[in-house]
């Protein structure tokens, strides 16, 4: 695959991955080029993992790095996606606390709850 077919198909899965609410990066700049390329193209396009797998995976390095606003997104992503819902996030940072610490995981609860309200807005009503 030459690096046009990469680009596209890391463009492809981003939006995927992000459920369409990420605005992809314009060719040019070397960081998201080399992110889409890589990182979408490559990585998240693996079949080993589930898309929930990785998520799961990410949502936990993310919390425990303090990460909120990524915390947010990817929750929101996951949800939308239909790969965890609400309760089973919120039961996701109840076991991040576990092991990230009760001051990391508290920094997640606003964001938690945020990317839920924002997730269910752009579901159908049921």
């Amino acid at each position: 695959m030459n690096d046009k077919e990469r680009r596209a198909l890391g463009e492809e899965k981003i939006k995927d991955v992000y459920a369409g609410d990420i605005v992809v990066p314009p060719e040019g700049y070397a960081f998201s080029d080399i992110m889409l390329k890589q990182l979408f193209a490559e990585l998240w396009t693996r079949e080993t993992l589930s898309m929930r797998d990785k998520r799961l995976l990410l949502l936990g390095i993310i919390a425990e790095k303090g990460e909120a606003a990524t915390f947010k997104v990817q929750v929101k992503a996951s949800i939308k996606r239909g790969e965890m819902t609400p309760e089973e996030a919120r039961e996701l940072l109840l076991f991040i606390a576990q092991y990230a610490g009760y001051p990391r995981a508290a920094s997640m609860l606003a964001p938690l709850e945020e990317a839920i309200a924002e997730a269910r807005k752009t579901q159908p009503e049921q």
